[in-house]
């Protein structure tokens, strides 16, 4: 046959849109194009694919070639079509049999010597794939992340004879499957899930792996341990609450007082992730290259530096590719020295805090992320830094203290919903043995509340809307009247009225009270009484 037909995948943000491979060798004289709106890696893959079906021992039709990445209108970007036009090449000229390419997909960059490399977006494609019904032959390396779709049927392959061999049925025996990656620090991989391969027939390589996805358990031993910090206690209380709720929290304190250090340990007493949490948090560090299979099951953190720009952090780029705030999805972004971003930097967290999405609009194309990421921000209380501070060293005048905390806008503050210092230690504190919980008694009392509102909402509480607030974080008649009394003191606006609600809804699940009580309600106020009423 002169015309092979085979399916692949191109990237537009998180979705992976099938992309069909049409090869067709014409007489005339010899050329090669690819048409279906190309980018430059793309086009410089008929070089690649050359010089590797040569390597390879094949022969290279002296004819003319045309491939047509359909649909035309769709950008097609990265070394990933390689692999599907070498084969429609091959196929095209009868040199592979073209009866089993409907049941792939293919993806992978093909070395000059005919050997695969790694490719982006691996799981992202092979969820297009699974729901297509059709098998997904990958580089070895990318196949080790796509094998963690449920499911899904991966072949992994080093080299373009390998995936030749196979589609012509003289696989190479099969070896012993490889164990289902875990999250660090667990006993194994197959403790760590629970899960098991399975091995099908016609396998080349190590065979065909399928990795059965399940609940990860991630461990507190992973992260370090809140028993290392020192005093501060209401700042630890403070982040237990914001880890069982997934609430955002700013701490303000002179330096050196274990802001950083505090943070640190926050992801190691988040709830346990879940199977579909683990899994879009993959696929996007998937997009960048980013992900690790033994990291699965792991809380992102992501700590970008004060001089990121905009589009660090929300993504951007001509091919629209996730920022920070994304990469960080079911995760943490930590923002360490908060005034010294941009202000203009800082704006572009306002709308993903709320939706937990961000758009990314170019005249050619757009794409969308998701960002449900948790805020943990850390400043100092003034330029200097020592504001407050017993040693008496600081010398900012008032003017200078609110210049540094009007970088940090009103709309922004509203949004983040506990607000507390991290004081000093005294010479007791600093000096004496650490004795404070760990991580692991911590989380379990989180854990015990995330469940709480799983089981009766079905969702976090800081991702509660307003019909669900009135629902479920009605406060009894005591809590009602002093949250009216904070209401008309601290001129609080609707969306801090609604964050308060849901605060003290995380504190009456930490102490296992159906009720919201006035001292739920207390406590959920203190923790907005930070830069908003000073």
């Amino acid at each position: 046959m002169s015309t092979a037909v085979l399916f692949s995948r191109a990237l537009a943000g998180m979705a992976a849109h099938e992309v069909i491979v049409e090869v067709h060798l014409a007489g005339g004289l010899p050329m090669f194009n690819i048409v279906g709106l190309p980018e430059t890696e793309v086009k410089e893959s008929k070089d690649r694919v050359r010089a590797a079906l040569q390597n390879a021992g094949f022969e290279f039709p002296a004819r003319r070639i045309t491939v047509n990445l359909a649909p035309a209108d769709l950008p097609k970007e990265s070394g990933r079509f390689d692999l599907p036009i070498a084969l429609g090449v091959l196929a095209a000229s009868g040199q592979i049999p073209a009866d089993q390419l409907a049941k792939y997909e293919f993806a992978g960059e093909l070395s000059l010597t005919g050997e695969l490399r790694p490719v982006r977006g691996a799981l992202a494609m092979t969820l297009g794939a699974e729901r297509a019904g059709r098998a997904f032959i990958l580089p070895r390396v990318s196949a080790e992340e796509a094998a963690l779709v449920a499911d899904a049927k991966i072949y992994p392959a080093d080299s373009l004879l390998q995936v030749c061999a196979h589609l012509a049925g003289r696989g190479a025996a099969a070896r012993a499957p490889r164990a289902a990656t875990g999250e660090p620090g667990a006993a194994g991989a197959g403790a760590a899930t629970g899960g098991h391969t399975n091995v099908g027939a016609g396998e080349f390589g190590e065979g065909l792996t399928r990795y059965q996805r399940t609940h990860v358990s991630h461990t507190a031993a992973a992260y370090d341990d809140f028993a290392d910090v020192k005093g501060q206690a209401q700042a630890k209380r403070a982040l237990e609450v914001a880890a069982a709720g997934r609430h955002s929290i700013l701490m303000m304190g002179p330096p050196g007082t274990g802001k950083s250090m505090l943070a640190a340990r926050l992801p190691g007493i988040l709830p346990p992730m879940t199977d579909s949490e683990a899994l879009e948090s993959a696929a996007v560090l998937s997009l960048t290259g980013a992900f690790r299979p033994d990291a699965w099951g792991r809380r992102v953190v992501r700590a970008p530096h004060h001089t990121a720009s905009s589009v660090a952090l929300v993504g951007g780029g001509a091919v629209p590719r996730p920022g920070e705030i994304s990469l960080a999805h079911h995760g943490v972004l930590f923002l360490d020295e908060l005034p010294e971003f941009d202000r203009r930097v800082l704006e572009v967290l306002r709308e993903p805090l709320e939706s937990g999405r961000v758009t990314i609009s170019r005249a050619a194309r757009q794409a969308d992320f998701p960002a449900r990421f948790q805020l943990v921000a850390a400043m100092n209380p003034c330029p200097c830094g020592y504001l407050g501070h017993a040693s008496g060293k600081c010398r900012c005048n008032p003017d200078q203290v609110a210049r540094y905390r009007s970088k940090i806008s009103g709309p922004l503050l509203d949004r983040i919903d506990l607000q507390i210092e991290v004081p000093s230690l005294n010479e007791t504190e600093l000096t004496g043995a650490a004795a404070g919980e760990s991580s692991a008694v911590v989380r379990a009392r989180v854990a015990v509340a995330a469940d709480a509102q799983t089981l009766r909402q079905g969702k976090p509480n800081n991702l509660l809307n307003p019909q669900e607030i009135e629902q479920w974080c009605k406060p009894d008649e005591a809590g009602e009247k002093l949250l009216r009394q904070a209401i008309s003191r601290l001129n609080l606006s609707a969306r801090a009225y609604h964050r308060v609600l849901k605060v003290a809804r995380t504190i009456a699940d930490l102490a296992g009270s159906a009720a919201i009580s006035a001292t739920h309600i207390a406590e959920a106020i203190q923790y907005r009484r930070g830069l908003e009423t000073q």
